[in-house]
């Protein structure tokens, strides 16, 4: 509740009073077109490093290898990219700090920190592809009108392993 109430209060004012402040150090057309050429170079930028990392992953994915920091460096570059086309100073330098190669490695790092302690917490689950969910407790075996639908492992039928 804290952060959301700091994410859509404290910010929105915080970057009001900056864009007061600037306004009145450059005068308003100046600071409306710092903010419109912050916000067009900043969604270029984004757009640009979005092309080169989906470039990557698809490399890589050729390679049959799975692309180094590619979820993360996506995730950023999105949020980086929405951060610079909404007005505002903060905002701005959020962005772009996410979306320039040498400091998003460095909040990247943050971000994969934050999801290993989440996971290791059991605060966030990975599933892979083809998983069936998690563990389910003792079942037998459900038929319908003499059709086998799904065999679970019960205490007494453990599951077999495939070679």
């Amino acid at each position: 509740m804290a952060r959301l109430f700091l994410l859509f209060t404290v910010v929105p004012l915080v970057e009001l009073y900056l864009l007061i402040a600037i306004g009145r150090m450059l005068g308003p057309v100046a600071t409306i077109g710092l903010v419109l050429l912050t916000g067009a170079l900043g969604a270029w930028f984004a757009r640009l490093e979005g092309a080169r990392v989906i470039r990557r992953w698809q490399e890589a994915m050729a390679r049959q290898k799975l692309p180094k920091d590619g979820l993360i460096d996506g995730l950023l570059i999105f949020v980086g990219g929405l951060m610079l086309i909404t007005p505002g100073i903060l905002t701005d330098v959020a962005g772009l700090s996410m979306v320039m190669p040498p400091t998003r490695r460095v909040i990247g790092g943050f971000v994969r920190a934050w999801f290993e302690r989440q996971i290791a917490t059991g605060r966030v689950q990975v599933y892979s592809p083809g998983y069936n969910g998690p563990p389910r407790g003792p079942q037998d075996v459900i038929e319908v009108e003499g059709e086998v639908i799904e065999v679970v492992a019960t205490s007494d039928n453990p599951p077999q392993l495939e070679k």
